[in-house]
C-alpha cells in the first residue's frame, strides 16, 4: 500500500471518530500509542528477533485478544503502566490517556486498520511519510492550534538543501515541534551518501540528532515521527521534553535548524551578561546571553548561538521584529554581526504558516572564534516576499518556488555568489548583498531591508486577487490583536506584582 492510501485510510477513520467527539489531535495521539505497540511486537518476530521494550502483559497481542469493556479497561491500564516507564517508552506514553468513547471503535482501529498492516516491513519513507501526512492534516485543523508546531515542509527542504548536513555532523533543533527539520536533515544525509558504513548508520540513528520540545503531547508526536523514520531507540531518546531556554544544556552542535514559536513572550525573563534583571518573579540567569529581554524570539537567537560549535552553522526562522526591534534587539543584532558570520537572509512571504499573521524570515549565520574585527563581511538577502502571494490551500508554497534562492545561495561555495539585482539593469532582482558597514550604519542596525517596488501600491491592475487581499488584512489584524494581548498581559502582570 502506498503512502497516500495509508494516510487516506487512517484519516477516513478519523472522520468516524470525530462524530464521537474525538479531535484530530486526539486521533493522531491515539494512533501513536497503537502504532508503537504494533511495531514493537513486529520486531520480536523474524527476521528481527528483537526483545520488545513493552512488558508482555501490555504488548500488542494482549489488545488483539480482548473486546468490549475488557479491551477498554486493558487499553487504559496499558497507557498508565507504560507512561511510568523510562526511555523511549516513557517519552511516547507519558501522561497518555484513552480518548475513545466507544470500545467498538477502538476494537475496529486495532483489528481492522492497524493490525492488518506490517508497519516494520514498510520502508521508512512510506511509513514515515504516512505519519507526516497525518501530522500535516492535523496542522490544517486551525481549531486545534497544531499548526504552530508545523513548519511548511517545502521551506524546511530548501533550508536543509542549502545547509547540506554531512555524515558525522550533529544536528539540533531547540524548538523541534513534530521534528520536521531533524527528519529532513536525516533524509538529506541518507540521500546524498548512499555508501554509509555500518558505524556511520548507527551514529546517524543514535548520536546525530537532538531536539527540545516544551509541550509533552507534541514531543510524543515528534518522537514517534522520528522512530518511524528510523531515528532513535529505546536506549536513545532524541527528544527532551522541557523549555530549552531555561539553561545552557552544555551540548554543542555542528548545525542548528529551528523555527522557534512566534507570538508569545516567555513567562520568564532572561538575565544576560550585563546582569540586568526585570521585576518578573521567575528569572533565569544565562551568562552566555548578550542581553536581557522577555522577547522569546530574541532569546532563541542568543540560545542558538550558544548551541553551536566553533564554526557551526545555523538557520533560524524569525519574525520581522527580530530584524528591527530596538533595545535588546539592536544589541543582539550588533553582537551577532560582530561575533558571527551573518551571511544570508531569506525574506518569506505571508500565507506559509498555519499560525496566521506571521511575517517571517530565515536568518543564516556561522559561529566564529573571538575576534576584534567583525566576522560578518556581507549579508546577502533574497526577497521572496515583495509581490509574491501564497495561500495554504489554493496556492501553497512548493519546493520549486524556492529553487532560485537555493541556486543564489550556492551551497557548494557560498563565497562565490552573484547578485541578480542591479539598480539600472536588473531593478527587479531578488538577490543582493549589503556590506557590514552599511548594516551597522542603519538605524538600530535594522536588517529589515527591502528594495523592490511593491506593484500593488502603484498599479491597480497588478493587485492580488480579492481573497488574497482579504486574507492579508485578516492576518494583519490577528497579528496586531496578538500584540495587544501581550501588552495587556504585561500590564496585568505589572499590576498584579504591585498589589503583591
Amino acid at each position: 500500500m502506498n503512502t497516500s492510501n495509508i494516510v487516506q485510510k487512517l484519516w477516513n477513520y478519523c472522520n468516524v471518530l470525530r462524530d464521537d467527539g474525538m479531535s484530530y489531535g486526539d486521533y493522531v495521539e491515539q494512533l501513536t500509542y497503537l502504532l508503537f505497540l504494533k511495531m514493537a511486537d513486529e520486531r520480536t518476530r523474524a527476521p528481527y528477533n528483537q526483545k520488545s521494550p513493552v512488558p508482555e502483559q501490555y504488548g500488542w497481542p494482549s489488545l488483539i485478544k480482548k473486546d468490549g469493556d475488557e479491551l477498554f479497561d486493558h487499553y487504559r491500564h496499558t497507557l498508565e503502566a507504560l507512561g511510568n516507564k523510562k526511555g523511549l517508552l516513557g517519552l511516547i506514553f507519558n501522561k497518555s490517556q484513552n480518548k475513545f468513547q466507544d470500545p467498538a471503535k477502538l476494537r475496529r482501529l486495532v483489528v481492522d486498520l492497524i493490525d492488518k498492516e506490517q508497519w516494520v516491513s514498510m520502508s521508512a519513507d512510506v511509513k514515515g511519510d504516512a505519519y507526516e501526512g497525518l501530522l500535516e492534516k492535523n496542522a490544517q485543523d486551525t481549531k486545534s492550534g497544531a499548526g504552530q508546531y508545523f513548519t511548511p515542509r517545502p521551506l524546511i527542504q530548501a533550508i536543509v538543501d542549502v545547509m547540506a548536513p554531512k555524515p558525522g555532523e550533529t544536528v539540533s533543533d531547540p524548538a523541534c515541534g513534530t521534528g520536521g527539520f531533524l527528519l529532513a536533515a536525516h533524509d538529506y544525509v541518507v540521500k546524498h551518501n548512499l555508501n554509509l558504513t555500518k558505524p556511520q548508520k548507527t551514529k546517524l540513528k543514535e548520536e546525530t540528532f537532538k531536539g527540545w520540545e516544551l509541550v509533552q503531547a507534541t514531543a510524543r508526536l515528534c518522537a514517534m515521527n522520528m522512530l518511524l523514520h528510523g531515528i532513535g531507540s529505546q536506549d536513545f531518546e532524541p527528544i527532551v521534553v522541557g523549555d530549552s531556554l531555561a539553561a545552557d544544556p552544555g551540548d554543542r552542535f555542528d548545525l542548528v535548524l529551528t523555527n522557534p514559536p512566534f507570538g508569545k513572550k516567555s513567562s520568564t525573563t532572561i538575565v544576560g551578561e550585563e546582569g540586568k534583571v526585570t521585576r518578573e518573579r521567575d528569572t533565569i540567569e544565562r551568562d552566555d546571553f548578550w542581553t536581557t529581554t522577555s522577547n522569546k524570539q530574541l532569546n532563541f537567537v542568543q540560545h542558538v548561538k550558544t548551541l553551536l560549535k566553533q564554526n557551526g552553522r545555523a538557520a533560524v526562522v524569525v519574525p520581522d521584529n527580530v530584524l528591527f526591534e530596538g533595545g535588546a534587539g539592536e544589541t543582539i543584532r550588533r553582537k551577532l554581526l560582530h561575533e558571527c558570520d551573518v551571511h544570508t537572509l531569506l525574506r518569506l512571504p505571508t500565507g506559509l504558516f498555519y499560525a496566521q499573521g506571521v511575517k517571517a524570515n530565515v536568518l543564516f549565520f556561522d559561529k566564529k572564534p573571538a575576534s576584534e574585527k567583525p566576522w560578518t563581511r556581507k549579508l546577502w538577502i533574497y526577497d521572496l516576499r515583495t509581490n509574491i502571494h501564497f495561500t495554504l490551500k489554493t496556492n501553497p508554497l512548493r519546493r520549486e518556488d524556492l529553487e532560485e534562492f537555493v541556486r543564489c545561495f550556492n551551497p557548494d561555495n557560498r563565497h562565490d555568489r552573484k547578485a541578480t539585482w542591479s539598480e539600472k539593469r536588473k531593478p527587479d532582482g531578488r538577490w543582493r548583498a549589503y556590506d557590514y558597514k552599511e548594516l551597522v550604519a542603519r538605524d538600530k542596525a535594522s536588517l529589515d531591508i527591502f528594495w523592490l517596488r511593491d506593484e500593488s501600491l502603484s498599479d491597480t491592475e497588478n493587485l492580488p486577487a480579492p481573497e488574497v487581499i482579504a486574507q492579508e488584512i485578516v492576518e494583519d489584524l490577528e497579528a496586531a490583536l496578538a500584540q495587544f494581548r501581550e501588552i495587556a498581559n504585561d500590564l496585568g502582570n505589572g499590576v498584579a506584582e504591585e498589589v503583591a
